[in-house]
């Protein structure tokens, strides 16, 4: 989709006829997500994956509405939770019995929920990368007569020599160190193996073509030819390794950015998503897919410190990782405006020079894309769902719901 200037004031139009038409006056920062794109993302991502089932990020949405939407898409199938109490949450709710937890927990108290549920440990996946996640299982249970299902998680970075590329997670990387927990598993009553997950964040969370850093940008994508390449073999490895262990319900895989990479390995059986639902900024410069943006918040001008500069209220909403400006929201519809140096996107407001800054009067709504997907909705509690230029619907986020995993 173009993101030329015509396209972000016929934006700008548009989010702001569907604001003024709501029967009553929106509270700021206004959250919104646009339903068009939202479908034809979700449209694309199963075209990309090419068959293998995509498996709903819930972190990149954090809107119940939103994650049940994708689960209703063609293609999509089974959640990929953040956190343990999220997934008793989910399935409490009636989102999904399919839930993968992709991080390991040590929450007892959430573990005490589990093994006290046999509905809900038949359909939450634990993740699990050391013999100590099992211990703290056990720590929460006098009986093992309800089996607790398990993944392994499997380093998936980019080994060269000493040097690691990619997201610092497993300590697993080879078939010998994967095969030692299996064993563990295999061994230990209460416990049963059923997936496995290779998460290659520098291929899937990494822009790879960058307007202005072409030369970094070639480097990131070479980066990500000798991953997949590395990876594929590894996962193979891996795979002969643990057939001894009995068949495996899933191999969980990828992410928006690496789809087609992921799904092309045999080994793989699912792959994740949930940024490219939603594109926020840090997806838009890849050479895998077209970025198409469905989330916004708007804020209200409230100054005109000077003709040519407004200060809208609030916009603080800066995203987590290595700090840097990339980390910061896109003031984006009007187009041409930007933050300034001194102060950038501060908690109580946030100064934007540009030209169409002199057009803007007091009260006018700017639209802004957080940078990464789903931080955006711990700072509402109600999303706004629009098609076109109206809102169909108004829905609550975790925060609204009472939820904070």
């Amino acid at each position: 989709m173009a993101h030329g200037y015509v396209d972000l004031n016929q934006l700008w139009q548009r989010l702001g006829e569907a604001v003024a038409a709501h029967a009553e006056p929106l509270p700021t920062p206004l959250l919104v997500v646009d339903l068009d794109a939202f479908d034809a993302n979700a449209a694309d991502l199963a075209r990309r994956a090419g068959g293998t089932p995509v498996r709903v990020a819930s972190k990149s949405l954090r809107v119940p509405a939103l994650i049940e939407r994708a689960l209703r898409k063609p293609g999509f199938a089974g959640v990929l939770a953040y956190s343990l109490r999220e997934a008793l949450w989910m399935h409490e709710a009636g989102i999904s019995n399919d839930i993968v937890v992709a991080y390991p927990t040590v929450d007892r108290g959430g573990l005490a929920e589990l093994v006290a549920s046999p509905s809900a440990a038949s359909a939450i996946t634990l993740m699990v990368d050391d013999v100590a996640h099992l211990d703290m299982v056990d720590s929460v249970r006098s009986s093992k007569a309800v089996p607790v299902r398990l993944a392994i998680e499997v380093d998936a970075g980019l080994r060269l020599g000493r040097q690691h590329v990619g997201p610092k997670r497993s300590p697993l990387y080879d078939g010998p160190s994967v095969t030692a927990l299996a064993k563990v598993i295999e061994r230990r009553s209460g416990f049963r193996l059923v997936g496995v997950m290779t998460y290659e964040g520098q291929v899937a969370g990494v822009p790879d073509d960058v307007p202005g850093q072409r030369a970094r940008s070639m480097v990131v994508r070479r980066l990500k030819q000798a991953s997949v390449s590395q990876l594929m073999a590894r996962r193979h490895e891996v795979a002969e390794a643990l057939a001894p262990y009995g068949p495996l319900e899933f191999w969980n895989a990828g992410g928006s950015g690496s789809i087609e990479t992921s799904a092309a390995d045999p080994v793989v059986t699912e792959v994740a998503a949930g940024s490219g639902l939603l594109v926020p900024g840090l997806f838009d410069h890849y050479q895998s897919f077209q970025a198409r943006p469905a989330a916004y918040f708007g804020l209200p001008v409230t100054r005109k410190p000077t003709p040519e500069m407004v200060t809208v209220h609030g916009g603080g909403l800066v995203a987590s990782g290595p700090v840097g400006d990339d980390r910061a929201p896109i003031p984006w519809a009007p187009p041409g405006l930007h933050l300034t140096g001194l102060e950038g996107a501060g908690e109580m407001q946030t100064p934007l020079t540009g030209h169409q800054a002199a057009l803007l009067a007091i009260g006018d709504l700017v639209w802004f894309r957080h940078a990464k997907s789903g931080e955006l909705f711990e700072h509402g509690t109600t999303a706004h769902l629009v098609r076109g230029n109206r809102i169909k619907d108004s829905v609550p986020t975790y925060r609204g719901a009472g939820l904070a995993f």
